[in-house]
């Protein structure tokens, strides 16, 4: 069965009038300039389907005489509501507003409608020939799509395109993002066959969890670049725009740092897709027809952290013919200042080497141009990117191949490709079927958590954020609490020396405060230790909260420090930081970001993300240390955060990390007010959805739903089913799920979508899934079983599990695609309570329909 949604008809929204009309209606007040620019465009675009137009004459339109899929408003504030609930009551429930309005999502509410705006640069669809946009010039066919809130910016990027020869599939104007958003225009672009890559100017994200699923929906299938203009303006620390990156590099989207770089990466990844298969892509081989221009290069792909290839003694074989007499061949490469097409030829034989990832060919001007034509294509082996400074890039350009002006930008451009692939692979990468099982002693951090709030805090002191910690796991460092100096001394004698005696306060930093002394060998220096600091204690404000001492014993020497702290960012949420610790940490600025919830590779890859990281194997005379034990310690402060929703921040500085495990020193934990709670941009795994299928011959399944972990136990599940039952499942004929569709089918964000697996063992017997559509309250569903759980009623139990989940999710109504000649599964459907009628779009497809009744 099918997995592919398609817009049905119905009374409400419907995507396609969006993004896919056959009539436009522009109601426009001509007193605003708005409404002429639109007139203009939508007249002069092409449209294949009825203009019409009310309010003002524009040639190329007729009345607004009948309904229409999609309306343009150009109206003043005061005559929108009115146009909106007439619109509504002739049908029409798309509607882009390209100007101001005030109230714009109360008003679409209000009529029912759905709208792109307020203050939308437009809507441009050039494959149907629609421009509404506020455009100044033509919008040329392509492959890339935009989706921007600022008019600037998309002017910025035409402007841009129109220099650099490439076109658009779509233009959409997301403006101040009221109602329709990014998640709406994302799903409709993961779908779209004529996108090739997508451009997203963010500057306010409503819905997180939407967003992040819809880009890595999109992101699978192509590259997708997004700015955030602003990001470091409004936070100078770097968290925020680190914490964009790490949401994006999540969902699969390559970040930008600024204008210059999210352009250069379009027009690379327009025009190159990155090579496949194994390796890192990042290999750069190097062609010239200078050696100055051979060694510029080389320097800046070093400076962007790219490799230097060899290629292999047959590729040097054949290049040796093209070098000039008496030419030594080493690399990069010159051929000398009249190379001329054996340029070219050099890049090709480069491009075949399966030890290079990107050619770069740079060719400073000779006598004779050099012709587009006679340009090698890559085909299956790595892209060729061209550096020409001056006129002679413009033929390239113009034939829609990957060209810079400078070395830098072409080197720049291969970093991009590098990337994209990384990217691309760590989408497809199977995560192994290893998972760490975190059972925290839950009820304790509530009780903790409880008797602050009952105090009137939402701080925690020391000793309460290690206790919190420890319940989760997490190796704390041996503590006493001593409410007087007295009873400081008294403990010192049961830890041992050597001691480190801290305050009991509310402060974050207690080593600025006099609050924390080191090196304290005797209880009798701890007693006045003690004593001296309750003196220091008594000058600071009561807020402080002094209550009394912490006495632990001191961490020995060596041992490398660590932070790991959580925070939220307003537009991605709840993050997680890991980097450098100790008192100087924020002067290293070694921190890398990432969201919860974590698994143990995210953890891994978070780590590897650090500069300190190349420390934790050993170097010169620091002992190794213990990465799997860091690790460990990450995914279990994840899910702390994720099921403590409640924490604001939590910071840990420092963890102290050796050759035998990991030790938190210090702790700092601060709660939201009551009734707060987080909300994570990528939802964490549901365990409680799970539960046991005990089948007629005695066996019990455990029925859960999918994680990535579960790639290898899908993937034999599919192996054990007969050809035709993989037919049936995926209207087509497959040996093997490869690693992308692997991945996609079990890394899934159990908002939209949610499958359940049932495991006995090891072994994966069978899956049952649902799909959410993008706008509406139908789903749709699939199930497949191996044959050795037929007749066990086992399809049965995940379909109810399905029809379940979907209900408490709001669905209304069940669709499934089946094949025709699919009788048992028609029968199957029929039995379960689902209507059967043949689909109007493929006449070999049955669809499966049943209705939802609401959770009770």
């Amino acid at each position: 069965m099918s997995m592919i949604l398609n817009a049905r008809p119905g009374a409400g929204f419907r995507e396609t009038a969006l993004f896919r009309p056959t009539s436009v209606v522009l109601l426009a007040d001509a007193a605003l300039p708005e409404s002429a620019i639109l007139a203009r465009n939508l007249a002069s675009g092409g449209f294949q389907g009825r203009l019409m137009i009310e309010g003002m004459a524009h040639p190329g339109f007729a009345a607004h005489d009948a309904p229409a899929e999609l309306a343009v408003l150009s109206l003043a504030p005061p005559a929108q509501e009115e146009a909106l609930l007439a619109l509504a009551a002739t049908g029409c429930r798309a509607v882009v507003v390209p100007v101001a309005a005030p109230g714009l999502a109360r008003m679409a509410a209000a009529a029912g409608v759905r709208a792109l705006g307020e203050r939308s640069f437009g809507l441009a669809i050039p494959a149907l020939g629609l421009n509404a946009t506020l455009a100044q010039a033509p919008i040329p066919r392509g492959g890339l799509a935009l989706m921007a809130q600022s008019s600037a910016v998309a002017r910025a990027v035409l402007d841009w395109a129109a220099a650099e020869g490439l076109g658009f599939s779509h233009i959409i104007g997301v403006g101040a993002n009221d109602d329709i958003g990014f998640a709406a225009g994302l799903d409709w672009l993961a779908r779209d066959t004529g996108t090739a890559c997508v451009l997203l100017e963010l500057r306010r994200v409503k819905q997180r969890r939407l967003f992040v699923s819809a880009a890595r929906a999109a992101a699978r299938t192509r590259p997708v670049l997004a700015l955030r203009p602003g990001a470091r303006a409004a936070d100078p620390s770097g968290v925020v725009e680190a914490v964009m990156e790490a949401t994006l590099r999540r969902a699969g989207v390559l970040s930008a740092r600024g204008l210059e770089d999210w352009l250069a990466a379009a027009a690379t990844l327009a025009r190159a897709k990155p090579r496949t298969g194994q390796g890192r892509g990042d290999a750069v081989a190097i062609v010239a027809n200078g050696l100055g221009m051979a060694r510029l290069a080389a320097d800046a792909a070093l400076r962007e952290g790219l490799r230097l290839a060899t290629p292999a003694a047959e590729t040097d074989a054949l290049l040796a013919p093209l070098l000039p007499a008496g030419w030594p061949l080493r690399h990069p490469l010159s051929l000398g200042g009249r190379a001329g097409g054996q340029l070219l030829e050099a890049a090709r034989l480069l491009s075949t080497d399966p030890g290079v990832d990107v050619v770069v060919a740079l060719r400073a001007p000779e006598e004779a141009p050099l012709a587009p034509l006679a340009v090698p294509r890559a085909g299956r082996g790595a892209p060729i990117l061209f550096c020409m400074p001056g006129e002679a890039r413009a033929p390239f350009v113009a034939a829609g191949l990957p060209s810079f002006a400078t070395p830098e930008a072409a080197l720049r451009g291969a970093a991009h490709l590098a990337e994209e692939r990384r990217n691309r692979a760590a989408a497809a990468e199977l995560p192994p079927a290893q998972v760490l099982e975190v059972h925290p002693e839950a009820d304790k951090v509530r009780a903790i958590f409880a008797a602050a709030r009952a105090a009137g805090r939402l701080v925690l002191y020391e000793d309460e954020a290690l206790a919190v910690l420890a319940a989760y796991g997490v190796p704390v460092v041996e503590h006493r609490l001593a409410a007087t100096p007295e009873e400081a001394a008294t403990h010192a004698e049961t830890l041992g020396p050597p001691l480190v005696l801290k305050a009991r306060t509310l402060l974050a930093d207690k080593s600025e405060f006099g609050a924390v002394m080191l090196n304290l060998r005797e209880p009798a220096s701890v007693r006045e230790a003690a004593a001296a600091m309750a003196g220091e204690m008594a000058r600071l404000d009561p807020g402080a909260g002094f209550a009394g001492f912490l006495l632990q014993r001191q961490a020995p020497r060596g041992q490398l420090e660590l932070r790991l702290r959580a925070g939220e960012e307003a537009m991605f949420g709840p993050w997680i930081g890991f980097g450098q610790g100790g008192t100087t940490a924020e002067l290293a600025r070694d921190e890398a970001f990432d969201l919860p919830p974590l698994n143990l590779p995210l953890a891994h890859a978070l780590i590897a993300r650090t500069r300190l990281s190349a420390l934790l194997p050993g170097f010169r005379d620091r002992a190794p240390v213990d990465e799997a034990a860091i690790a460990d310690t990450l995914v279990r402060f994840s899910q702390l955060l994720v099921d403590f929703p409640e924490i604001a921040s939590l910071d840990v500085n420092p963890l102290r990390a050796d050759a035998r495990g990991v030790v938190v020193v210090d702790g700092h934990v601060v709660l939201r007010p009551a009734g707060e709670r987080a909300m994570l941009a990528i939802p964490p795994y549901p365990a409680h959805l799970g539960g046991l299928y005990t089948a007629p011959d005695g066996r019990v399944f455990e029925v859960r739903p999918i994680r990535p972990e579960d790639a290898e136990a899908q993937g034999a599940m599919f192996r054990e089913m007969p050809p035709e039952d993989v037919r049936y499942r995926f209207f087509s004929v497959m040996k093997e799920l490869p690693p992308p569709l692997l991945a996609r089918l079990t890394q899934i964000d159990y908002g939209r979508e949610m499958a359940f697996i049932a495991m006995h063992g090891k072994r994966n017997f069978g899956t049952a899934r649902v799909i959410r559509e993008p706008f509406g309250t139908a789903a749709e569903f699939a199930v497949g079983l191996v044959p050795a759980a037929k007749g066990t009623g086992l399809a049965r139990h995940l379909m109810a599990r399905v029809e379940d989940w979907a209900r408490r999710e709001g669905v209304t109504e069940l669709v499934g695609h089946v094949l025709a000649d699919n009788r048992p599964m028609l029968h199957f459907c029929e039995k379960l309570g689902y209507r059967l009628r043949r689909s109007p779009e493929d006449h070999d497809i049955m669809l499966a329909v049943k209705a939802l009744e609401p959770a009770g």
